[in-house]
């Protein structure tokens, strides 16, 4: 089933992520605000993937010295996502 989400992130320098997995694959991802590259890049690389997998690759990484990220951000948009 496909399912769509936009959410607002907390701590980083992105201020949303637009997201939309179908069953349990991460069909699309895109960032809004951030590092232009990075944040690209990132969604490249889980477009794709389980949302399981991209979920333990990406939780718990760290920006500098800040407690969050963009990709553990994106952790936290697909646990959303999952429970819906």
């Amino acid at each position: 089933m496909k399912k769509t989400l936009t959410y607002t992130t907390k701590g980083t320098c992105s201020r949303q992520i637009e997201l939309s997995v179908d069953d349990d694959r991460v069909e699309s991802v895109k960032f809004i605000g951030g590092c232009a590259g990075n944040t690209q890049g990132v969604a490249a690389l889980v477009e794709g993937m389980l949302i399981d997998d991209a979920i333990e690759r990406l939780k718990g990484i760290k920006c500098g010295f800040k407690p969050t990220s963009c990709p553990d951000q994106l952790a936290c948009a697909l646990e959303e996502i999952k429970e819906q």
